[in-house]
């Protein structure tokens, strides 16, 4: 009998670990990718022997893509080596105090009894609550969510009472710590879905806690290396990867998507998955009076995770001081909150993050030199900012800023220089509103309010990626690979149980 064909649209994460999945499952899978490398926001960016991760620097939670490359009768970190990171970061407060953040609990009430002794001791209920909270979300995560119908599952009405859904992250971390600097320390990691925590649903505090329970991990030549291996694995796995090759048009028949075309060749298949960006793709390639759910007019209304703008730095010599991860918080947080997410204007005082990654990889320069990644939440594209205008002044404050964090001559050490801007998001990454982390992560747009995995408006299509459930962020966004592979498995009557057996 003939395999069963699937076309899969944009070899970002997700699209790479469906295409092990769906391999290994026994699929004729094509994956075709509109740039000329796959990783998406996750892919390298390569200047002069300086290789620099385009996105994602962090590497939280290996469990769910360890699991996904034992399905495939792989090991995740013998395939690509990574090293926990002691300290995970430090976090510098421009109201002053700084925290090397580390998993060992006693460790880290000493550094917090040097500035708000008060919450010593804290940081333990803190972990053991949300220990229990994982425990309760983790069958949520890896479920699909369809209608509302699913809320009354059993693993949802048991979960509830721990989960607080309409209580912030920032209220949850407030019942823990009197200090606002470690309610910042311990809510930040909202930004990595692209929203204030003071917005965001208390659930998420789970995120902060997966650091310090599991780890923080750097994978040997980046977080791209592990997209890269993947790529390399579907490849001998039987998978045909197009680069170079965007999507132009597709075929629909009675609401099935039939065949997706490029200027090459024209893909015809028994199911498609999409892990390009949701909003951008649908609204360019699915004509709106066949989308009801999801038209023009109701994606403008949505809410959009902030940007990011991009400075990529290959310098002379090595910040040897300088960890391997540093997240300055600036003396007014809230402000450049507010600045982001309801003003749409850039901050004077912006939050910004440091990658050092040379500290632990020298692979990723030449020698006597390392790279600098830096990255500053600001708006999505907004009329507000004209980043033609914009840009190159505030290349300029981003770099004032790294003073705080001791990098005061970074200016004269530069080799080379990379720039990604909200407007680079979305013209040269088809990133819909330049933002990054996709579709907002509120109430009104989680489980079944989101795109559906198995897409709800167009037969034979299923979705991975931020822009569907459980959401943004790489184990979540691997987690939305199983969920939709599973129900693509089963829709085409294959079976599924190597899924389950590589479960821990």
């Amino acid at each position: 009998m003939k395999n069963k064909t699937v076309t899969i649209v944009g070899a970002g994460p997700g699209g790479l670990a469906t295409a092990m999945q769906l391999a290994q499952a026994g699929c004729d899978v094509t994956l075709v990718e509109r740039r000329d490398r796959v990783g998406g926001r996750t892919s390298a960016i390569e200047i002069d022997g300086f290789r620099f991760d385009c996105g994602p620097t962090f590497f939280l939670y290996p469990r769910v893509l360890s699991e996904i490359f034992a399905s495939t009768g792989r090991d995740l970190m013998d395939e690509v080596p990574m090293e926990r990171l002691d300290p995970q970061y430090r976090l510098t407060f421009g109201g002053g105090g700084q925290l090397d953040c580390c998993p060992d609990m006693d460790e880290m009430d000493r550094q917090i009894a040097n500035f708000a002794p008060a919450d010593v001791g804290q940081l333990r209920k803190y972990m053991d609550a949300n220990r229990l909270k994982l425990e309760k979300f983790r069958p949520i995560l890896e479920s699909p969510f369809s209608s509302p119908l699913d809320l009354l599952r059993r693993d949802v009405l048991a979960a509830a009472s721990k989960l607080h859904p309409f209580r912030s992250l920032g209220k949850e971390l407030e019942r823990y710590f009197s200090d606002p600097r470690l309610v910042i320390a311990f809510a930040f990691q909202a930004k990595y879905l692209g929203m204030s925590p003071f917005n965001c649903p208390s659930l998420f505090s789970i995120l902060s806690f997966l650091e310090y329970e599991h780890g923080v991990f750097h994978p040997i030549g980046g977080c791209s290396r592990v997209s890269e291996r993947m790529a390399e694995i579907a490849q001998e796995m039987g998978v045909k990867i197009r680069l170079d090759e965007p999507v132009e048009s597709i075929e629909i028949e009675d609401g099935r998507l039939t065949a997706v075309r490029t200027a090459e060749n024209r893909y015809a298949s028994d199911a498609f998955v999409i892990n390009a960006d949701f909003a951008d793709w649908m609204s360019k390639m699915v004509p709106d009076d066949l989308r009801r759910r999801w038209t023009d007019k109701e994606l403008a209304k949505k809410k959009f995770s902030c940007s990011t703008f991009m400075l990529y730095l290959g310098i002379d010599g090595l910040y040897e001081d300088l960890p391997h991860h540093s997240i300055h918080i600036s003396e007014t947080y809230d402000q450049n909150l507010r600045d982001i997410e309801s003003d749409h204007v850039l901050s004077t005082d912006p939050s910004v993050y440091v990658q050092n990654a040379c500290v632990t990889d020298p692979t990723l320069a030449p020698p006597g030199s390392s790279t600098l990644y830096i990255l500053v939440p600001v708006t999505h594209q907004h009329e507000n900012v004209d980043w033609s205008v914009e840009a190159d002044a505030f290349r300029e404050k981003t770099l004032d800023q790294l003073a705080e964090i001791g990098l005061g001559d970074v200016r004269e050490r530069i080799r080379v220089e990379h720039r990604i801007t909200p407007d680079d998001w979305q013209n040269g990454y088809s990133i819909y509103k330049g933002a990054t982390f996709n579709l907002a992560h509120n109430l009104g747009q989680m489980l079944h309010r989101r795109p559906n995995n198995r897409f709800e408006e167009l037969d034979g299509v299923y979705l991975v990626g931020g822009g569907t459930h459980p959401g943004s962020g790489l184990p979540v966004i691997y987690e939305s690979s199983r969920i939709s592979s599973r129900l693509l498995l089963e829709d085409l009557g294959i079976p599924t149980d190597f899924l389950d057996a590589a479960k821990t």
